[in-house]
């Protein structure tokens, strides 16, 4: 059975294959180098966790299960509102068949705030992760269950090579034992299963419990409320990666503030 994430994967590396062929990894790799210097997107974000919640904001249009999500969509405005309601970091989708995203999004979004920004994106080559750092992004998406574990060293390699974090990204124990051999402190438990898209926290509740104790947790999908921030601070997530709840927000400043208010702190989990 063909799945999203097959579907993805297929389009995604043909994409590639075409910026290969418009523009070569040395003209890329001259961008990167001039980017300037990475923002420090986990120690910023494990620096939020000690204060209350970590939490990444994502600029994201539509996806491929609810299609349209924010039709008054401007990314720097958005990055501004996120920045103002206490957001630590941002991700920034860049794929444009499934969720409407594009490369310009991140870097307007990066240039108007000083938060580090995460490129959210299916990796498969490292001339992507060579693009990321090119566009300005601090840290780039490693999703275990679109990868190899040899391709995903790969990846990791070529982001520190250039300075990036990895959110290294799990939905199940078996890919939780295959993230256990990569280096990112940076977590990703993605409640929302990308083959069938079914979304429950009880993922997070579950795979928490096999997280190593020197990693960040990094609750992914399904969160909107302040209740469930909290329910999943108790089982040790303090960072959080939410989009589409804020995004349908007409004002994203005050929703992401509200979000963030009375986190539940350590010694109440």
């Amino acid at each position: 059975m063909t799945t999203v994430l097959d579907r993805i994967k297929t389009y995604k590396l043909e994409d590639v294959a075409a910026r290969k062929a418009a523009l070569p990894l040395s003209d890329v790799e001259d961008r990167a180098r001039r980017a300037g210097r990475p923002r420090g997107f986990a120690e910023t974000l494990t620096r939020a966790t000690k204060e209350g919640y970590g939490l990444i904001a994502e600029i994201k249009k539509a996806s491929p299960s609810k299609g349209l999500i924010r039709e008054d969509f401007e990314p720097a405005d958005l990055a501004r509102a996120y920045a103002t309601g206490g957001a630590a970091c941002l991700s920034v989708l860049t794929d444009t068949p499934s969720f409407q995203g594009a490369d310009e999004f991140l870097v307007a979004a990066r240039e108007a705030v000083n938060l580090p920004v995460l490129r959210k994106d299916f990796m498969y080559d490292t001339y992507q992760v060579a693009e990321a750092r090119a566009l300005g992004a601090d840290c780039i998406l490693i999703i275990m269950a679109s990868v190899s574990n040899a391709q995903a060293i790969e990846l990791e390699e070529a982001a520190l090579f250039w300075g990036m974090d990895v959110l290294i990204e799990v939905h199940d124990a078996e890919e939780l034992e295959r993230a256990s051999l990569l280096k990112s402190p940076l977590m990703g438990i993605n409640n929302r299963d990308l083959r069938s898209f079914d979304t429950t926290l009880d993922t997070t509740r579950t795979l928490s419990r096999l997280v190593p104790p020197d990693k960040l947790i990094i609750a992914e999908s399904g969160l909107s409320t302040p209740a469930d921030l909290a329910e999943l601070a108790r089982y040790g997530a303090r960072a959080f990666l939410i989009g589409e709840s804020l995004m349908r927000q007409a004002d994203v400043a005050t929703a992401t503030r509200e979000l963030l208010a009375n986190p539940l702190t350590a010694t109440g989990i």
